[in-house]
């Protein structure tokens, strides 16, 4: 569930930074490029959260 939850809100984080930015920009909102950051921060989570950051047990 919680891979899940991570997909859900990386998409809704990329899509609102993707569309300040290009609004910001003055450029078109392209979704596929909202999806591929989307990506990059399912992935970025997923190294952090169960590699980087996992609490040590004693």
């Amino acid at each position: 569930m919680r891979y899940i939850m991570t997909i859900v809100w990386a998409v809704l984080i990329s899509a609102a930074v993707s569309y300040v930015l290009t609004s910001m920009g003055g450029e078109p909102f392209v979704l596929s490029e909202a999806l591929i950051l989307s990506a990059v921060f399912v992935v970025a989570a997923f190294i952090l959260g169960d590699g980087v950051l996992k609490e040590k047990s004693n």
